[in-house]
């Protein structure tokens, strides 16, 4: 990828890469440019702390990072950088997921890491979109085109019913 902006999405395992690439797929829809690395905080450190450090420089611009069980990824990324993380909880064999969801949403103070809900890829990238849309109205106006729709497409639901 060139020099430009992205969103930088991060999985800990290729077993959820089925859930995260429903969040790649929205940022596609919504103009945003991204990429999709599976690294793991625990067994690669190195690799990630590089790719970190090498999508810095390349412009990445927000982190989505996807994790289960101990789910370290958004903690250990948010600690490299202090650009927006987003964490998302995967669903997993503790409470589905309620073991990951904790473990992101309880960082320390002065390392932030905005959460979403256990595997809503989609809030994920969302979010991501919303925070690139402050400075970008092409990306605010693909986010309230996307909004708009799930509207329309609610209350189209419910006049069919």
């Amino acid at each position: 990828m060139e020099s430009s902006k992205f969103v930088a999405i991060i999985v800990g395992s290729r077993s959820d890469l089925e859930v995260v690439q429903k969040a790649a797929d929205l940022l596609g829809k919504l103009g945003v440019a991204n990429e999709l690395r599976v690294i793991s905080a625990h067994r690669a450190p190195d690799l990630l702390d590089r790719y970190v450090m090498d999508a810095l420089t390349r412009g990445a611009t927000v982190f989505i990072c996807a994790a289960g069980l101990a789910a370290h990824l958004p903690g250990v990324v948010a600690s490299k950088t202090t650009l927006p993380v987003i964490g998302l909880p995967m669903p997993g064999q503790v409470g589905g997921g309620l073991d990951a969801l904790l473990s992101i949403v309880q960082m320390p103070k002065a390392v932030p890491v905005a959460t979403v809900g256990i595997g809503q890829a989609e809030n994920a990238a969302l979010l991501a979109a919303q925070m690139l849309g402050l400075s970008d109205s092409g990306i605010a106006k693909a986010v309230a085109d996307h909004r708009a729709e799930a509207r329309r497409q609610i209350e189209e639901d419910a006049t069919n019913q």
